[in-house]
């Protein structure tokens, strides 16, 4: 990839950033002609501080200007392209709240706008639309970290800054799936910081649950279960000055029930009862299921983490048991994402209790409902290898096809 001439990563990531030479050449304070010149390899770039300003003029780190092929050579390992996370790793490594103290940060976007794409950016991440969310995140979070700069000592603060926290929050879900847990936790990290620049103390004690999330990852699971239940005791509702929102509550039980994964990682299955009894009395203060702060906290939500505690816990048959229980109404109105997610951990207790065909049917289920569920996530791959390892015989057609959409060794 060094051969690749640096004027053609200037033109592929100017075309990228859907600028035209012209503007390009503007925003670098040089000639067109220079620029063109430069794309074809006529001129060479041999100062590092140019280099530096063109990285700076792209919203690009040096390193992939200087170092990466930006010609795509297929997929990240888990089903989402290498360059888009390479990407989001570059943007947030971007620190514009810092250098806005030394120079004007870029010119961000109206905040109204900014707001429409976060939400999109939500509703797409609860579609399970992950590949799309790749393509689009790296400049979402530009915009954000740009509109937070240059709001930053303003009116509009605090909006901007809220704004930051849920577009870092949506990458750090996003990268846990396709299994970049170091960046995950990076990303959460930067959405509490947001959070609580923005006074919103709901939306920091959601990206503890992120950070709990890539802990919990990681091999981390006490850590992230007490960071959940430290936070958890401090927004619990109806207790001193807080309030019983359902905002409120559905915060606090989505806590509670990253703390029972968490718990149930490390085989304490007392912690765990006590956990989802917790969550299930905060359901119970909500007119049924809901999706307060992007949650889909609810009744149903909660015998989803109970199904995924008992799979993790090594309990097959309880898990299959919650799922027999689920009423089907409330399943059908969760996000696709949720539902995939829970036909991927019943995948998962079906192969524990030998119902490996079951556990095919629910991994063909889960592709149905929300593909990049089963083809970006490395649980989903690991979970097909099992089940096309312990077939007796020939796997059957549609397995075999998921194989090969996949790429699982048969």
């Amino acid at each position: 990839m060094d051969e690749i001439p640096i004027g053609r990563r200037v033109a592929y990531w100017r075309n990228r950033r859907k600028m035209s030479q012209q503007v390009f050449a503007d925003r670098l304070g040089k000639s067109k002609s220079w620029v063109d010149k430069v794309e074809r390899g006529v001129r060479r770039l041999d100062k590092f501080s140019v280099v530096y300003e063109i990285a700076e003029v792209l919203q690009l780190d040096v390193q992939i200007l200087l170092g990466k092929d930006p010609a795509r050579r297929g997929e990240h390992p888990n089903g989402v392209d290498q360059v888009e996370v390479e990407e989001i790793r570059a943007a947030l490594e971007r620190y514009d709240q810092i250098s806005a103290f030394f120079s004007a940060p870029p010119e961000p976007p109206p905040l109204m706008d900014l707001r429409k794409a976060v939400s999109h950016a939500w509703l797409s991440y609860q579609h399970a639309k992950y590949g799309t969310l790749a393509r689009t995140l790296p400049r979402l979070l530009r915009e954000a970290q740009a509109a937070d700069a240059a709001y930053g000592d303003g009116p509009h603060a605090r909006q901007a800054a809220d704004l930051l926290g849920q577009v870092c929050q949506v990458s750090a879900a996003v990268l846990r799936k396709v299994g970049e847990h170091d960046l995950s936790w990076l990303a959460a990290d930067r959405s509490i910081t947001a959070s609580q620049r923005a006074g919103d103390h709901l939306l920091a004690g959601l990206a503890t649950m992120r950070v709990s999330m890539a802990l919990v990852s990681l091999g981390r699971a006490r850590p992230g279960l007490d960071i959940c239940i430290n936070i958890a005791n401090r927004i619990v509702p109806g207790t001193g000055e807080n309030d019983s929102s359902p905002e409120r509550l559905s915060v606090y039980g989505q806590l509670v029930l990253q703390g029972a994964l968490a718990a149930a990682r490390l085989g304490d299955s007392a912690m765990v009862r006590d956990l989802l009894s917790e969550a299930e009395d905060a359901a119970r203060g909500l007119d049924g299921d809901a999706n307060y702060y992007w949650t889909s906290f609810g009744p149903t939500n909660v015998q989803i983490y109970r199904a995924a505690a008992a799979v993790e816990l090594g309990e097959g048959s309880s898990a299959v048991e919650v799922h027999e229980r689920l009423e089907l109404e409330g399943f059908n109105a969760l996000p696709p994402e949720r539902r995939a997610q829970h036909l991927l951990d019943q995948a998962r207790a079906r192969s524990m209790i030998g119902e490996i065909d079951m556990a095919g049917e629910n991994l063909l289920e889960s592709e149905r409902l929300a593909p990049a569920e089963i083809r970006c996530r490395p649980l989903a791959h690991e979970v097909l290898s099992d089940v096309l390892r312990r077939t007796r015989g020939t796997p059957s057609a549609p397995i075999v096809q998921l194989a090969t959409r996949l790429n699982v060794s048969i």
